[in-house]
């Protein structure tokens, strides 16, 4: 059986911003830095992370 696995953490590379993930409300929440709230925030996605775990 494949499991997916959501990220528990990002951040932006344009602004610093670190978001963490918060099971408790089930949403983002900043971790870190704030960063520029006005930022589009392109999230460090770069092919490394893998969501699939067996």
């Amino acid at each position: 059986m494949v499991r997916i696995t959501p990220p528990t953490e990002r951040a932006c590379e344009r602004c610093g911003r670190e978001d963490v993930w918060d099971t408790d409300v089930q949403s983002w929440v900043i971790g870190g830095a704030e960063g520029d709230p006005y930022c589009l925030h392109e999230w460090d996605i770069n092919g490394t992370y893998n969501p699939v775990a067996e």
